[in-house]
């Protein structure tokens, strides 16, 4: 069968089998889309380009620093954990001695740490920032900032880093900030009235999905402020993937699904191609799936409320200090760092 025959039959199989979920987000999904996929997009050089991935210890977070130092890339690893971090240093270097790789110790989930690396980091510009680091707590907890721990790591953290970084990123010819999100978000409405679960009982899962609407919604207002620039922000969805997080967070889900889930490999896939296809640049704004341009809205009741997403906006500002109005300019950040009302 010719190429152009085998991506007709995926489309077709897809357009019946993709809105039944299961059959979307799993490993054959997965298998399904990329019989359309151009082999040609990552066979690329990145020799040159620094790139920043957080959780990058295990599962997809670790995958796409991987597949990044593999291309020649100069790859930092964001960890909050020296051990686990080195360790997956280690694991790169050992899959090919030539990868260049270097290890951050970076809690995204603590703003002084953020700060920290941001302040210290010396290369002159940032190519790619992949925001990975996520959690699934199964009890609320609270950052040294006061901030609900799930919001904190998947959306505080990252809004602070990107801003840190927007001059370094401004320095880069083709910038790619990719956030890795969920399509847990789909049922999820962006719920910003008690981002911090003190007026009812706290529920994980209920937690990362509006997280991860919120990280969405983030990246398509970081596109808007920042068009005409040469950074492209993409988010992403990996799909079901099989990973320690999956099977330490959700492992009722785990315990289901298990047999059906896709490789790291797979569902780092589209997160590595937005960072390194050249043919991306400039496509800002968008999120992704099996690299395709995806809906982020399935259900009509999931949509924003009005004035939602500059309230958000102007929380992230107010919560890391940058200055809402002059974000896009290298002199975004106050000298005080207040931590808000959470």
């Amino acid at each position: 069968m010719s190429r152009s025959a085998t991506r007709l039959l995926s489309r077709a199989a897809s357009a019946v089998l993709d809105p039944t979920v299961v059959l979307s987000f799993d490993r054959t999904g997965f298998l399904r889309h990329a019989a359309g996929f151009r082999a040609r997009d990552l066979d690329v050089d990145l020799d040159g380009r620094t790139c920043l991935v957080t959780g990058a210890n295990s599962g997809i977070g670790h995958q796409i620093a991987l597949e990044l130092a593999l291309r020649g890339a100069s790859v930092w690893l964001l960890c909050r954990d020296r051990g686990r971090g080195d360790a997956a240093r280690r694991a790169i270097a050992e899959a090919d001695p030539e990868c260049q790789v270097r290890l951050a110790v970076v809690d995204v989930a603590d703003l002084a740490s953020v700060r920290r690396f941001a302040a210290s980091f010396a290369p002159p510009r940032v190519d790619v920032l992949v925001h990975n680091a996520g959690v699934l707590p199964d009890a609320r907890t609270a950052t040294a900032d006061g901030i609900e721990t799930t919001f904190a790591t998947s959306v505080v953290g990252p809004f602070l880093l990107t801003g840190l970084l927007l001059p370094k990123l401004r320095a880069a010819p083709d910038a790619r900030v990719v956030t890795v999100s969920s399509g847990g978000m789909y049922p999820q409405r962006l719920d910003l009235d008690d981002l911090g679960w003190k007026k009812r009982p706290f529920d994980g899962v209920l937690a990362y999905a509006n997280t991860k609407r919120a990280q969405v919604v983030l990246n398509e207002s970081w596109a808007r402020r920042l068009t005409g620039t040469s950074i492209t922000f993409s988010a992403m969805h990996p799909g079901w993937a099989d990973t320690p997080a999956v099977r330490t967070s959700i492992p009722r889900f785990y315990a289901v699904t298990k047999r059906i889930l896709r490789t790291p490999s797979q569902g780092a896939d589209t997160a590595v191609w937005l960072a390194a296809c050249a043919r991306l640049a400039g496509r800002t704004g968008l999120f992704w799936f099996d690299r395709k341009p995806r809906a982020t809205h399935v259900f009509p009741w999931t949509h924003e409320r009005r004035g939602d997403r500059q309230r958000l906006w102007s929380l992230c500002c107010q919560l890391t200090g940058l200055d809402a109005e002059t974000l896009g300019d290298t002199t975004a950040v106050r000298r005080s760092h207040p931590t808000a009302a959470r």
